[in-house]
């Protein structure tokens, strides 16, 4: 959207863009990010938010290791208050858990990053309890003022393949990489662009 440049002493100061003022970020971490604030972008990222004026959610989640379902997406709903201008930041099992989330909840837009569909055939993962049934992709999409996706081409836990069946349930283009690392960096600076863009 369109921003505001306001004169100042200094200089120019850069004023939020007026959609993105309203907008609250909630960082849903993959499983065992725990505590999250030492895990991969998510410290980095709720600073550099703060920093450019936007609310940034960044909690130790409930049940990290498994984060089963059934335990993840009330506290997302009750504690970090989802509401219709939350941008849902989802990595791994966190994408998933913002996928389900999104088929009963409106929300201003989401980023998955490293997403599945399926629990790989892993026991550890079925036990979250996301992938033991359809995905309501329509309603997904329907309850999304809009979708992004991150997808690592070489990604060493997820086949390349998840990332496309959900970018083509979702009628998403992904934002591809090789890059070998499951997106576990310590920033990730054009996750920011693309929030900020927003």
């Amino acid at each position: 959207g369109d921003s505001w440049i306001w004169p100042t002493g200094n200089g120019l100061l850069r004023m939020l863009p007026v959609t993105m003022a309203a907008a609250r970020v909630l960082i849903l971490p993959g499983n065992g990010c725990t505590p999250i604030k030492s895990a991969n972008w998510y410290a980095w990222l709720q600073k550099s938010l703060q920093e450019k004026g936007v609310e940034c959610v960044c909690e130790d989640m409930p049940d990290p290791y498994e984060a089963k379902e059934s335990i993840w997406l009330p506290f997302i709903r009750d504690k970090m208050k989802v509401c219709k201008n939350s941008i849902l930041v989802g990595h791994s099992s966190g994408a998933e858990a913002a996928m389900r989330l999104m088929e009963n909840t409106q929300v201003k837009g989401a980023v998955l990053v490293a997403a599945c569909h399926t629990d790989l055939g892993i026991e550890s993962e079925a036990i979250a309890g996301y992938y033991n049934r359809p995905w309501e992709w329509a309603k997904i999409k329907d309850n999304a003022g809009f979708l992004v996706q991150y997808a690592d081409r070489e990604d060493p836990f997820i086949p390349f393949e998840e990332a496309a069946h959900v970018a083509k349930c979702l009628d998403i283009e992904p934002i591809t990489a090789s890059r070998n690392d499951h997106f576990m960096t310590s920033d990730f600076p054009e996750l920011l662009e693309t929030i900020m863009g927003r």
